[in-house]
């Protein structure tokens, strides 16, 4: 028996498991990117309908470390939550469970201080134009938060959730912070957050070049974007090979 289908067993009493493990692929490979921050920034999971129940990873663990087991499920309507032994970090619960109570579509939200979105959210201008077919998936599908109100506790969590309100809108550029992506999986809203940072990427390094951008036009954007949304199977296939991956390399992340 391999050691990935005796830990599967092992451990499908955990509630939610394959939600568990899911998360807990997509920390680990968000760390082999470089896109984490120390033992910052969250990402959750709801996994009850209305999405007030969610998965979170606990406070101040490295990604490259997080277990399916390790994972947190906290409900964001509980006021005692950061009174408990097993709190999560206060930022976390501010803005994660702010979203959860009031932006129903946002099953999954990763937040993260990335480098190249980072730079974006620092610049004047934070919107992404759309130069190339990365940054065309996002055209008017991310929202720019133009107000940081420091550290994201309860007060900045909750104005910062009334901006995704709208449900085409993925992707909040957090002014003078870092990116926040939501989705209806895991496997969708990683792959969006792969490809923002990839797509902020390639718009910095063309900033650098000084030269004339080549910017689509809006029709040939939004067809672009909605390709990609119509696109099959592509963000499972995406987390279901990173978790081949482990598998192979290191299985403890099923634990």
């Amino acid at each position: 028996m391999s050691i990935t289908r005796l830990q599967k067993e092992v451990l499908t009493n955990l509630p939610f498991y394959e939600e568990r493990v899911d998360l807990a692929c997509a920390f680990r490979w968000t760390a082999r990117l470089n896109m984490h921050e120390a033992v910052a920034n969250h990402f959750s999971l709801a996994v009850n309908d209305d999405g007030s129940q969610f998965l979170m990873n606990p406070n101040q663990v490295h990604f490259s470390r997080i277990k399916a087991s390790d994972l947190l499920l906290i409900d964001a309507n509980d006021p005692d939550t950061l009174a408990g032994p097993n709190a999560p970090d206060p930022t976390a619960w501010g803005l994660h469970g702010a979203i959860h109570r009031n932006v129903r579509h946002a099953r999954c939200v990763m937040h993260v201080h990335s480098i190249h979105a980072t730079v974006l959210a620092s610049l004047a201008d934070s919107t992404l134009p759309p130069i190339d077919q990365n940054s065309a998936i996002f055209f008017n599908r991310h929202v720019v938060d133009a107000h940081y109100g420091g550290l994201a506790f309860e007060e900045e969590g909750e104005r910062c959730s009334q901006l995704l309100v709208d449900p085409k809108v993925k992707v909040m550029v957090m002014g003078n912070h870092g990116v926040l992506v939501i989705g209806d999986s895991v496997a969708d809203t990683f792959n969006r957050m792969f490809y923002f940072e990839r797509a902020a990427e390639t718009y910095i390094k063309a900033l650098w070049t000084g030269r004339p951008l080549r910017v689509l036009s809006d029709e040939i954007a939004e067809k672009a974007a909605r390709e990609q949304e119509d696109y099959p199977g592509q963000a499972e296939r995406h987390l279901s090979e990173l978790k081949a991956i482990l598998d192979e390399q290191e299985p403890a992340y099923r634990n």
